[in-house]
């Protein structure tokens, strides 16, 4: 029951931050997985594994949720979705096939550059431009990013927001469509990804009970469902607080939660 709590407490926190920074929190996620999945029994050679099937597992729950809010309010480019899809659904099953081979502390490595690449970003960049594309993107060149997007998501255990919604604003895409385009590209990210764990893990990769491969589903479970619910919250601070600041506070706390990936990485 405690745990379960946790993973409650935990969805809630990554919802929050979906709601109020545009992202799933999926970094954070990791973090806090990688460190309770542990203290359940989970051998410390397969911590990091499980973390990120179980955040990508839940990344299908949050992103479906977001993804019907924003296409209530037309945000949803489904042509360009369209187009990603086959790339993001193969980029996922591949980069956790890979991911698998990977030993526990190189992905810890793995998660702690991105960490200080996302953080450098919010730091650096200025507000977005607004969109001027009058139409969908689309083309086997979205095809071709998803699965780049889909394999570095597979690694380090988000939904590809960091990655898609930029793509998206520099082929001129309004901010607020690029958001819920990613949404729903965070599906597809999720599912591929959480399957090839799932699906291409060692036999006896996580001995507990609920587990399938290297995701667990009880963690999983928690984590969307308070996720789900929390967003909401987050979107309404959004909205009474100062998005720039914001932003900076969690470039700080990413960089944190990358220096604790690479001092673990090192001990």
């Amino acid at each position: 029951m405690t745990f379960l709590l946790l993973y409650l407490a935990l969805g809630a926190c990554a919802g929050v931050l979906a709601g109020l920074l545009g992202i799933g929190g999926g970094l954070v996620l990791v973090g806090a997985l990688a460190w309770l999945l542990p203290l359940q029994g989970v051998a410390p050679e397969a911590a990091m594994h499980a973390a990120l099937a179980s955040s990508l597992a839940s990344i299908v729950l949050t992103a479906a949720a977001s993804a019907r809010a924003h296409h209530r309010r037309g945000s949803v480019l489904w042509p360009t979705v369209a187009w990603m899809v086959p790339g993001v659904l193969a980029g996922g099953w591949l980069g956790s096939r890979f991911a698998i081979a990977l030993d526990g502390n190189v992905l810890r490595w793995c998660v702690a550059g991105y960490c200080g690449l996302v953080a450098a970003q919010m730091l650096l960049s200025g507000p977005p431009p607004q969109g001027t594309a009058a139409a969908a993107p689309r083309g086997p060149g979205y095809t071709l990013a998803g699965g780049v997007i889909g394999v570095v998501s597979a690694i380090v255990g988000i939904g590809g927001g960091s990655l898609t919604v930029p793509l998206l604003v520099w082929r001129g895409v309004a901010p607020v469509r690029a958001v819920g385009t990613s949404s729903a590209c965070g599906i597809f990210i999720g599912l591929g990804s959480a399957l090839g764990y799932a699906l291409q893990a060692p036999a006896g990769a996580l001995p507990l009970p609920g587990a399938v491969g290297y995701v667990y589903l009880p963690a999983a479970l928690g984590v969307a469902v308070a996720s789900v619910l929390a967003a909401p919250h987050g979107t309404r601070l959004a909205h009474a607080l100062s998005g720039l600041a914001l932003k900076r506070v969690f470039a700080v706390f990413l960089l944190l939660v990358g220096s604790a990936f690479a001092y673990s990485a090192l001990g």
